[in-house]
């Protein structure tokens, strides 16, 4: 099956609806940074990559609302897997909208500050914004209607970018295992928290399209559960052999000798290599090093921050206590106690084995081997 995390159809961004996920699957129609930014805080869509590709997306939404060029979007979309081209067409009319300057450029600056202000540690959102930016700033004595048209026209080509990009990772990654591994992964880095393909999942495909057998072992990582709602789903609608296991398990198994391989995806890498990504990552981290097991990173070079140069400046965002109660209208935990939820957690460059990046594979990344990437 053909997962469309994203897609662009009847003049808006649809994305599927991953809070419901397995147990329901929709797409919702947005139709404004706003909108897109409130997407994404709320986590209808997560995972770095994606949330670059949808950032990009909402860049452009603004600019066509602005224009006048967009009709509201509908709310829930038209349900389906595959149904819509993989690289969108430019569809919406080349000619109107024109409006003030200065109100279009203001309205502007309002959308890229709510895109920026909607999750802090995936620095894929912010690297998106900064190539609008950039394509704004070209373009923007061309008129309003021009601009949009010229920035929903990059957002295309950044979810374009992202499939070829996952699709290079996978191949550098599948040639790490071995036929027959079993692997071990922590949330969800897959064609959901892509525009397709995957980061650490998308290596999984990829082995298996070379022909190798293997299985995955995902835990279940609380408190959002995405091991067990969103990876286990990918991999039984692909036929991937997987096993689901509580988080707390994974110590076990590895004494047991029933993995051979850890790999995750990242929401932010720093200068020196130190790996954020979703919390309970650098507890596996520990565990793998404890028992000689390789830990690979899938990470595509916009997940790389150049500028931040350890992990202890990787901004780690906390979200609602509500996560860790329970699960949706269903809490466990007493009331009045105190909680504890930061979204990720940073793993030293020490315990990777190895980044896989669509350059190739990186072995004990440090500053010099990460910026002779770019």
């Amino acid at each position: 099956m053909k997962v469309e995390t994203l897609r662009w159809a009847n003049n808006h961004l649809e994305m599927i609806d991953q809070r419901i996920l397995p147990a329901s699957f929709e797409y919702l129609a947005y139709d404004s940074a706003a909108s897109v930014a409130e997407g994404i805080r709320s986590m209808v869509v997560r995972g770095a990559p994606a949330i670059g590709v949808a950032a990009a997306y909402g860049v452009a939404l603004e600019a066509l609302r602005l224009s006048g060029l967009l009709p509201p979007a509908r709310g829930k979309a038209e349900m389906g897997v595959g149904d819509a081209a993989s690289t969108p067409s430019l569809t919406l009319p080349l000619q109107g909208g024109g409006g003030n300057v200065a109100d279009f450029d203001a309205g502007m600056e309002a959308g890229f500050t709510v895109l920026a202000q909607s999750r802090p540690t995936a620095v894929n959102l912010f690297w998106a914004l900064k190539r609008m930016r950039a394509v704004w700033e070209q373009v923007r004595d061309q008129g309003n209607a021009a601009v949009a048209q010229h920035l929903l026209a990059e957002a295309h080509k950044v979810l374009a970018e992202d499939i070829r990009i996952n699709r290079a990772m996978g191949a550098f990654g599948a040639e790490l295992l071995p036929d027959g591994a079993r692997v071990l992964t922590h949330c969800n880095a897959g064609a959901l928290a892509t525009a397709g393909w995957g980061t650490a999942l998308g290596v999984f495909r990829s082995a298996v399209e070379a022909g190798k057998k293997i299985s995955v072992i995902a835990d279940e990582t609380r408190p959002f559960l995405q091991g067990a709602r969103l990876t286990a789903w990918e991999m039984v609608q692909e036929n991937i052999p997987v096993t689901l296991i509580t988080d707390n398990m994974a110590g076990f198994i590895m004494s047991r000798g029933e993995v051979d391989a850890v790999v995750v995806g990242t929401d932010r890498v720093a200068g020196n290599g130190d790996v954020a990504n979703k919390i309970g990552t650098y507890m596996v981290a520990v565990l793998a090093r404890r028992h000689n097991i390789p830990l690979y990173v899938a990470c595509p070079l916009s997940t790389i921050d150049m500028t931040i140069n350890s992990g202890a400046d990787i901004p780690i965002e906390e979200r609602s206590v509500d996560e860790v109660k329970g699960f949706r209208d269903y809490h466990w935990a007493a009331e009045g106690v105190r909680i504890r939820n930061p979204a990720f957690d940073v793993t030293p460059a020490e315990l990777v084995t190895a980044l896989i990046t669509e350059k190739g594979v990186v072995r004990q990344p440090d500053r010099n081997k990460l910026q002779a990437l770019f």
